[in-house]
């Protein structure tokens, strides 16, 4: 197979950026991020944006997605798709090596899935019925659409049976050809290796710094400029804790224990996300932390301008 990107891939806090603008560095490339929140302005701190990564050698790496949204609006992955392929374009047409970088396993499964169905856009009525049905009639209405791209679709979810039947309905009445389109990308993937045991000890260092240095004061001038302790918590994670600590349902030290635990269950989510890709027949190249970037990058080097 011919690459023609490359993917970095794993575990919050294990250094993926740091490891892709240090690529992009050396193999002229510019860097995609693949992260679901940092698409948003002024989620900075909490979100791991790492800009002083993205200068290397006195060298700027251009980046993008990231900051192109306000955290009021609600970016989906129809917007990411569409964000993704127009970044990639323009990197490509300046000769330049698209470096698709993050964690949100959806994202990333967006270089090689096709995932134009999401752009079906929700029908409330049609939920306001569905939402009256079992589970089992649910199963019933979706297997009477007989839509084989809806064959996935995982039958003990609800909520996914209801999304599941909404799009079946919208592909019956609708004219548009919903044909699965080729993707552009021929990623290659490299994940970031890190055990269970360092993998806490990263969290909770990185959480110590960004709480000492920012983290809540973030938090502090959302709340300040329009954001409310709902859409806060809605983004889940850092900014979901920093909530309830700034309404005084947890103290600080609660803060840092109960949000530490949270990070560490979602990295654990993120990796069986990517050995669920594994499993689907995607080869990740897995790497130490420690191992030389220089090294790696005379590795694609070569793999890359064969």
């Amino acid at each position: 197979m011919r690459y023609n990107c490359i993917a970095v891939i794993g575990p919050t806090a294990s250094g993926k950026t740091n490891l892709a603008c240090k690529l992009a560095y050396h193999l002229n490339g510019e860097i995609i991020s693949a992260d679901s929140r940092q698409v948003y302005k002024h989620l900075t701190i909490g979100t791991g944006k790492d800009l002083e990564s993205y200068i290397v050698n006195n060298k700027k790496i251009n980046y993008y997605l990231i900051d192109i949204i306000e955290p009021q609006h609600q970016f989906y992955l129809h917007d990411f798709i569409r964000e993704l392929k127009t970044a990639f374009t323009k990197i490509t047409d300046h000769k330049k090596l698209p470096i698709i970088c993050g964690g949100s396993g959806l994202y990333i499964d967006a270089l090689r899935k096709d995932f134009s169905l999401t752009q079906i856009k929700e029908n409330e009525n049609l939920r306001l019925e569905l939402v009256k049905l079992s589970k089992e009639e649910l199963q019933e209405k979706l297997i009477s659409y007989n839509n084989n791209n809806l064959s996935h679709t995982d039958v003990n979810s609800t909520k996914r049976l209801i999304r599941a039947i909404e799009i079946a309905e919208a592909m019956k009445s609708s004219e548009t050809n919903f044909t699965k389109t080729e993707l552009p990308y021929k990623p290659y993937y490299i994940g970031i290796a890190v055990n269970n045991i360092e993998r806490k000890h990263l969290i909770n260092q990185r959480l110590h710094y960004r709480l000492e240095h920012g983290l809540i004061e973030e938090a502090e001038w959302l709340l300040n400029n329009g954001i409310s302790h709902e859409r806060l918590q809605f983004l889940g994670l850092e900014y979901k804790f920093l909530s309830y600590y700034l309404q005084h349902k947890i103290s600080k030290e609660e803060l840092h224990t109960k949000l530490s635990s949270a990070i560490y269950q979602f990295s654990k989510r993120q990796m069986t996300w990517f050995r669920k890709m594994e499993k689907e027949g995607v080869k990740i190249n897995w790497i130490d932390k420690s191992e030389s970037v220089e090294k790696l990058s005379e590795e694609l080097k070569l793999m890359f301008n064969s």
